[in-house]
């Protein structure tokens, strides 16, 4: 195979066109808005999540930069009640929101990158520092085989969203999202080889 096929890409999902995962990738219809803010940097990641769930979601879209200039519009419109999917002392729960009666649905804005990058995109941008504060439920795991959590209960941006429309929506699923997010993973140890694999990332068995 020419190098140039080797390397062409699909153009929606990124991935080598000999690993397009565009068949899994489902198209799911939410009430919940979900604007996701993408830390540059984390674009080029190869396993990009936050891809994966703004082209599964209908009413889902991903932005890319590090200052948004047309921020305040995106938060301004009047069908959803904006709020930032980030940690905080102030942060409530999204079971505690789910449970209120606002008639307007949610416009979730998730910051996508490391914790520092995302804090920067915070900092860079005073309208998104200033939106009230959600959180995930505690005691979560993430199933991102491929690194290792900074903190307990750290999970990918991808796994997060689903979290967070399933505790917001209930009882809907929202786990098809799941389903290119586990393949991208099991493509990555496949062609790592699992001996490599283990080595590296494999849970060790006296910490079981």
């Amino acid at each position: 195979m020419p190098d140039g096929a080797a390397r062409a890409r699909c153009g929606r999902c990124q991935r080598p066109r000999s690993h397009c995962l565009c068949a899994l990738i489902p198209q799911l219809q939410s009430r919940t808005r979900v604007l996701i803010l993408q830390h540059p940097e984390e674009s080029r990641h190869a396993l990009n999540t936050a891809r994966l769930a703004a082209l599964g979601l209908v009413n889902g879209e991903l932005q890319v930069g590090e200052q948004f200039a047309d921020l305040a519009s995106w938060l301004a419109d009047p069908a959803y009640q904006a709020c930032l999917l980030f940690p905080g002392d102030d942060a409530q729960p999204l079971a505690t929101v789910a449970a209120s009666a606002s008639a307007r649905p949610l416009l979730l804005v998730v910051p996508d990158g490391t914790w520092r990058k995302a804090r920067k995109l915070l900092y860079l941008n005073p309208l998104l520092a200033a939106l009230p504060r959600v959180c995930l439920p505690t005691g979560l795991e993430s199933r991102y085989r491929l690194r290792k959590a900074p903190m307990a209960g750290a999970l990918s941006t991808l796994e997060a969203i689903v979290v967070a429309l399933e505790v917001l929506e209930a009882p809907h699923s929202f786990a098809a999202l799941l389903q290119p997010f586990e393949a991208l993973i099991d493509g990555q140890i496949a062609a790592m080889g699992e001996p490599t694999y283990q080595r590296n990332h494999g849970r060790d068995p006296a910490s079981a």
